[in-house]
């Protein structure tokens, strides 16, 4: 059967999905609900026309896991999309493109530079593979309390330390906003016959708009995880993983398949999709007005004194390359809260949910969704939490991240013999597993590295100011498995 032509004016799933609603198929298959008339109450919460849609793959509507028509042609769509010489559509969210990425890269014992700032789901990539990190050390803004990028030297060095590495893996943004010099560093690494492997989960924006920084691809990447659902107005646990031409896509389609569902729902895959689409037609005017949201939200911040709303007067030319201005990243240190406590205050208090707040910041997501009075509001729920919660700095923790002790390997220490040990008598044990505030995601600790008293006494703080410390299979983060000593 010869493929239908589509250009960038189609969305060939949710056309095809359109026509199957239209033929009234009637359905001996699954989903149980049956488009919804098996469970009313699903119906009235979700909608008719989204349970009609949430069906199983058949041959009309292409198999995610082996495509041949229409998620073939949205797949080939977006890769022209994004300059990617191929895509695929990912269903288990940015996590399950991570640790392809990976996967498809790294076999057990091999090598991969990496910075240690990383999201969780690209270590537990090295727990499931068995590859050995090589963690470069981000740099920290003291001011600030934010691991920065990662710095061109720090990178050489590594190369020279470890030339049989395969792959250096890059933040580009951090969720501060924070990008690295990646043309910089995808010379060095090809130049050392290494790949780039790129957590673009927050810089789907930088394919569509001018004036923010360098896309992954564009840098002339290997791969990128890129999360259409948090800048790209996908679903939720919808995202893309872009390659280059020098990645074998066949085999990374088979990486993908050993992890991802058999069963993508076809939700994900049409907002995959229609995101695309209109990125594609709208993106630039998309992010010029969410740029201008950002920018009057920071400007006005900023004269409430006491929050530092940054930006791309940051930039250095190395750890701090370039700055994601969509991004409002505020410091709220000088007013005598930690970010959480702001983070909470604006839920609780005001109504206002934003991304995170960590021990020195938040962040709040600006789309072009949102609408010039609720910036508004946001502004003014600041100045209030200022003047009536507002307090000396004084006691306030002031390090973001900590130099790790790395001793095994993440693979090696989480399936080690174990013992739990209550979090004040495990100073000097080996981790075997994850501690981290989520969001953001990333470890304070991960499995293999050495428990320190600086370690433990911010994971205390955190949990004092309310931060949400997960990871541990204590569920009350009071206890923590570690390496039985043999």
């Amino acid at each position: 059967m010869q493929m239908k032509k589509y250009t960038q004016q189609n969305a060939p799933i949710h056309e095809a999905l359109l026509a199957h609603k239209r033929n009234r198929v009637v359905p001996f298959d699954v989903p149980g609900h049956k488009g919804g008339r098996g469970n009313a109450e699903l119906t009235e919460f979700l909608g008719e026309s989204c349970l009609k849609v949430d069906v199983n793959s058949m041959k009309p509507l292409d198999n995610l896991i082996h495509p041949v028509s229409v998620i073939k042609a949205a797949e080939e769509l977006a890769a022209q999309s994004f300059g990617a010489h191929a895509t695929f559509f990912m269903v288990n969210g940015t996590t399950s493109a991570v640790q392809a990425m990976i996967m498809s890269t790294c076999k057990a014992g091999e090598k991969i530079i990496i910075p240690r700032n990383v999201h969780r789901s690209a270590i537990n990539a090295l727990v499931v593979c068995g590859a050995i990190p090589v963690y470069i050390n981000p740099g920290v803004n003291k001011e600030l309390g934010i691991p920065l990028g990662m710095s061109v030297e720090d990178i050489k060095t590594a190369i020279k330390e470890h030339p049989d590495a395969k792959a250096i893996f890059v933040n580009n943004p951090t969720y501060y906003g924070i990008c690295s010099n990646l043309r910089e560093i995808v010379t060095l690494a090809h130049n050392n016959g290494m790949l780039v492997l790129v957590d673009e989960a927050h810089g789907a924006h930088f394919y569509f708009a001018d004036g923010l920084p360098l896309s992954a691809m564009a840098a002339g990447a290997d791969m990128s995880a890129v999360s259409m659902h948090k800048t790209g107005g996908s679903l939720t646990q919808s995202s893309f993983l872009l390659c280059g031409d020098a990645v074998n896509a066949g085999y990374v389609r088979q990486v993908i398949n050993l992890t991802q569902t058999t069963s993508g729902s076809y939700l994900l895959l049409s907002s995959l999709d229609i995101a695309r689409k209109h990125l594609t037609l709208h993106g630039k005017e998309i992010f010029e007005k969410t740029i201008e949201l950002a920018e009057y939200a920071r400007t006005e911040i900023n004269k409430l004194g006491g929050y530092y709303a940054f930006s791309s007067e940051l930039i250095n030319g190395d750890t701090i390359y370039d700055f994601d201005r969509t991004k409002l990243s505020i410091h709220t240190g000088d007013i005598g809260l930690a970010g959480v406590e702001v983070y909470d205050l604006l839920r609780d208090e005001y109504g206002i949910q934003i991304e995170f707040g960590d021990i020195g910041n938040i962040l709040a997501i600006i789309s072009a969704g949102d609408r010039a009075f609720e910036i508004e509001r946001l502004i003014s729920s600041l100045s209030e939490i200022k003047r009536i919660y507002g307090k000396d700095k004084v006691g306030m923790l002031n390090h973001e991240y900590i130099d790790p002790d790395v001793v095994l390997t993440p693979q090696k220490a989480f399936f080690s013999n174990k013992k739990s040990l209550e979090l004040k008598d495990s100073v000097d044990k080996i981790s075997a597993e994850f501690v981290m505030c989520y969001p953001p995601g990333i470890p304070i600790l991960a499995p293999g590295e050495r428990i320190t008293k600086d370690i433990l006494d911010y994971i205390i703080y955190a949990k004092k100011k309310g931060s949400s410390v997960t990871g541990t299979e204590d569920m009350k983060v009071e206890h923590i498995n570690v390496v039985e000593e043999v």
